[in-house]
């Protein structure tokens, strides 16, 4: 048997049991009788996963008769890029989506087996079954990853040059997916408790324990995307506002949103309708995010692969925005909250402050990626909507935000006196302002940057000091210090944390960076924002894989670094820039091979012929605490799992 006969079996299967799933579950809440669907969970989770292994065989013993691994994968494609060919282009990206759906279905099924009968649970298994179905709807339509290859080919086009080129691309992408995935809990459990009309207290804090850890996911992902595009694009910055950044970014904004929100429904039952509107808002975005970056409607370095499906996935998601709206119209007035906010001044208060901002920055964000799209659909030209749009709002967002996140882990529930307010913040100000003067003394004078470190240190002096506290409390308890960094709280406050650490990353590289082009011969030196560069020469490589001219350059005398440029065999021979890094805990020397003096190379770099032979332009680019944004995302990641992880007397 074929793997294309032998896939197409299995995606069969799997949508079966899928289709089979919604059809049981239909039928038991009509009867109103209760049972399990695990079995047929399993059965669905085997047979995707059965299809799964039948792509990485065919990728890694580079079976050409599939079109997608003659498309993506060529003999001489080494093993790791021969796994990830899965995941870089649109229908293995769809079969590995739905494996993760698989899986997670699974999991939810099984953590609630006791609550089988509960209407709640019966409607979100219904759902989920549907959801499952839809992804692997599409692989036995027209995103089929088991497709014959006509041509009969002995050798593949390969990856894309920039899908081989760092192996990043083994966690990137499967985390965004997981992430995107994981938010479908939240948003079947929503459609349920709309359907059924009950939002009982205990699915609150269920409901964010899950949004958390898809939230936690996703926000690794998106760093290590942006470290991705740092190490391999070669232009020495980490975001760009790209339409596909954006796509991951907009769920991310409406969660952060909801696992605020949602502490707030849990303590004091308000915001019962906003937080369920925020469940399905974010499962909806990453339906409209997979759109983007996977229907070709809009250009990005980042988008691989474009397709027909474009219509199909917004008609998905005009179902899910539809169907919502309607069942929150038809629903909200029954579920409204009995109370309301007391106080503008207390914890609560400054949680409806965050959601304004994180959903206001979303529909901004929203608008700035569609407005391309809706501006060629209504008068046929083009236009682009660049970096300035959206930093202009997000600058101060994230001030504003830093400035949150130091008040209210410190404000009190319904109302805070201001002068309670302050003798609990005064630490954190004092500490801040402490740091303001630190720097100033440092030499960096500029008020802007000055106001981020003050609210990013009285941030991090907030966090220390509720950490400081729940270890207390669990010493009091009888209990380990490390018990007393799980739980929402606790782990809450690490990823605030990180988000600091991010921050001061953010600011400080792109604030205080230098950048600029040196030209020099063999064995020349010149020194950048107080680094020596040293020039030692250059050579060609020739492999299985690649051609490529790289660099020897010595950054303050240590090792020696290879900036090149890269030729990839296979897809027409793309050539790529390969930077390279130096990089510690204060400071990042970032080279490019931009140029080369003569009249010639093969290299495939610009050549600069008012330039002596043998000598060569290197891009330099010089910038300050990179290395805490990729600290504060690893941050953020363990703040999430202490979240996801409660204590006991938290189930009480």
């Amino acid at each position: 048997m074929t793997a294309s006969t032998l896939g197409r079996l299995f995606i069969d299967g799997a949508l079966l049991a899928f289709v089979v799933g919604v059809v049981v579950q239909g039928i038991r809440i009509r009867r109103s009788t209760s049972g399990s669907s695990l079995t047929i969970a399993i059965v669905g989770l085997a047979s995707t996963f059965a299809a799964v292994v039948v792509m990485q065989v065919a990728l890694l013993t580079h079976n050409f008769d599939l079109a997608y691994v003659a498309e993506n994968n060529a003999t001489f494609t080494p093993t790791i890029y021969s796994m990830t060919g899965m995941w870089s282009a649109l229908e293995g990206s769809i079969l590995l989506w739905a494996l993760l759906l698989a899986v997670l279905l699974v999991v939810v099924i099984t953590r609630y087996r006791r609550d089988a009968a509960d209407r709640v649970v019966q409607w979100a298994t219904l759902v989920f079954f549907a959801v499952a179905a839809f992804f692997v709807g599409l692989m036995a339509g027209p995103a089929d990853p088991f497709v014959p290859n006509p041509l009969h080919s002995s050798q593949g086009a390969g990856p894309n040059a920039l899908l081989q080129n760092n192996p990043l691309v083994a966690a990137h992408p499967p985390l965004l997916y997981a992430g995107f995935v994981g938010f479908t809990v939240p948003f079947v459990f929503a459609v349920a408790m709309l359907i059924t009309g009950r939002v009982d207290e205990r699915w609150p804090i269920r409901l964010r324990q899950w949004t958390v850890l898809a939230w936690g996911i996703l926000s690794v992902g998106i760093v290590l995307g942006a470290w991705w595009s740092y190490q391999v694009l070669g232009w020495g910055g980490f975001w760009g506002w790209d339409p596909v950044e954006n796509a991951a970014l907009l769920p991310w904004l409406t969660a952060t949103a909801y696992v605020h929100s949602i502490i707030v429904q849990d303590r004091r039952g308000l915001f019962r309708v906003w937080n369920l509107s925020l469940a399905i808002a974010t499962f909806a975005l990453t339906i409209l995010g997979t759109f983007f970056t996977r229907s070709g409607v809009l250009q990005s370095v980042h988008a691989f692969s474009s397709s027909t499906l474009g219509p199909i996935l917004i008609a998905f998601f005009a179902i899910t925005v539809g169907g919502g709206t309607a069942l929150i119209a038809w629903r909200g007035d029954r579920l409204r909250s009995p109370v309301g906010v007391d106080a503008a001044l207390s914890r609560e208060g400054l949680f409806v402050a965050n959601n304004i901002l994180f959903v206001g920055f979303a529909i901004v964000v929203l608008v700035g990626t569609a407005f391309p799209l809706l501006y060629e659909a209504i008068n046929g030209g083009q236009v682009t909507v660049g970096a300035p749009y959206f930093s202009k709002v997000s600058v101060p967002v994230g001030a504003l935000v830093l400035s949150l996140m130091a008040l209210a882990p410190l404000a009190g529930w319904r109302k805070t006196d201001r002068h309670v307010l302050w003798s609990r913040v005064r630490t954190s100000a004092w500490f801040a302002l402490a740091v303001v003067v630190v720097t100033w003394m440092a030499g960096i004078h500029r008020p802007a940057l000055l106001l981020a470190y003050f609210l990013a240190a009285a941030a991090a002096g907030s966090a220390l000091r509720t950490l400081s506290g729940s270890v207390r409390s669990a010493r009091q308890r009888g209990d380990s210090r490390l018990r007393g960094l799980l739980g929402p709280t606790a782990g809450g406050m690490v990823v605030h944390l990180g988000v600091v650490m991010l921050s001061l990353g953010i600011v400080s590289s792109t604030t205080l960076a230098t950048k600029t082009e040196v030209a020099l011969a063999e064995g020349q030196s010149t020194v950048v924002a107080g680094e020596r560069i040293t020039y030692l020469g250059l050579r060609d490589v020739h492999d299985e894989l690649r051609d490529a001219t790289e660099l020897s350059v010595r950054v303050n005398g240590q090792s020696p670094l290879h900036p090149a440029i890269t030729t990839f065999h296979g897809r027409d021979g793309q050539t790529v820039g390969t930077p390279a890094i130096s990089s510690n805990f204060w400071r990042d020397v970032y080279l490019t091979f931009d140029a080369v003096g003569g009249t010639g190379t093969s290299s495939g770099a610009q050549v600069a012929g008012d330039l002596p032979a043998g000598s060569v332009v290197l891009g330099v680019t010089v910038e300050l605490l990179l290395v805490w944004l990729w600290l504060g995302g690893l941050t953020i990641g363990v703040g999430s799992m202490l979240s996801f992880v409660r204590r006991r007397e938290d189930h009480k």
